[in-house]
């Protein structure tokens, strides 16, 4: 197995994003380090889990948490810890925790982290191939200007823009910290090809849309993501992104600019 390198370079104008798909990771050894590197409240948690899938998802995202955090830091990843905020997103304790941040998705075939420095910062990822209502939900829960956005596209085309949306708005609730107690009906996302996605607020959201920035992936075919950083539209914004097998091998990162 490799070791962790670093630190890595991380500007104020840039996220760092790694991506693993847990399903893939196979080799007894691997899933053993990583349980090494997890306290005890994450293995606890990890063991609560019904289905053997949800509890390598688990596992993996967040021996992916730790093991990416020490790229950044001189820090183990095993002697990283965590608190929640009253919405229960996590954040680094101690020393880095003023300035690195960082943001866990994950879902079935896939989970990343986003990274960043001195700024809000959320992520979101999605199966855009799984079951259940999709552009139902938009009716009764996202803005007007995006259900008829969304409306005014062909059949074949509002399954996807929805994942676009929802993954979107994830990412500013979760940059944000406060969770579903942000209505998703009071901001809203505009899409235009080729250009960065832009949001507006209700008058009753406290929020300014000039200090947002967001930027799509599309990791694979079958999953959607987003990542939203509190910055200025008039500064540079730079998302880099890779796939990795943590402590074996990292794919070649991509970069995406605003």
């Amino acid at each position: 197995m490799s070791t962790v390198a670093g630190p890595l370079e991380l500007r104020p104008d840039e996220v760092h994003v790694w991506i693993v798909e847990p399903e893939r990771i196979l080799e007894p050894k691997l899933l053993d380090a990583y349980w090494g590197l997890l306290d005890a409240d994450e293995r606890a948690k990890q063991k609560r889990f019904r289905f053997e899938r949800h509890q390598k998802q688990y596992l993996v995202s967040h021996a992916l948490v730790r093991l990416t955090l020490s790229r950044y830091a001189p820090v183990a990843p095993s002697a990283w810890s965590f608190s929640t905020n009253a919405y229960g997103r996590p954040e680094v304790k101690g020393e880095w925790g003023a300035h690195l941040r960082f943001n866990l998705s994950h879902t079935d075939g896939m989970a990343l982290v986003a990274v960043g420095l001195d700024a809000e910062l959320g992520a979101d990822v999605e199966d855009a191939e799984r079951h259940g209502e999709t552009v139902e939900i938009a009716d009764h829960f996202f803005a007007k200007p995006e259900v008829a956005a969304l409306r005014a596209l062909p059949a074949a085309e509002q399954r996807g823009r929805f994942f676009e949306y929802w993954t979107l708005k994830e990412s500013y609730i979760k940059a944000r910290g406060a969770g579903l107690s942000l209505p998703l009906d009071q901001f809203a996302f505009h899409l235009e090809a080729g250009k960065e996605p832009r949001i507006s607020f209700d008058a009753r959201m406290v929020d300014t849309p000039e200090t947002w920035r967001f930027m799509q992936l599309r990791p694979s075919t079958r999953h959607q993501a987003a990542v939203a950083m509190r910055g200025a539209r008039d500064r540079p914004f730079r998302v880099s992104w890779r796939f990795t097998v943590p402590l074996e091998s990292d794919g070649p990162p991509r970069v995406e600019d605003a």
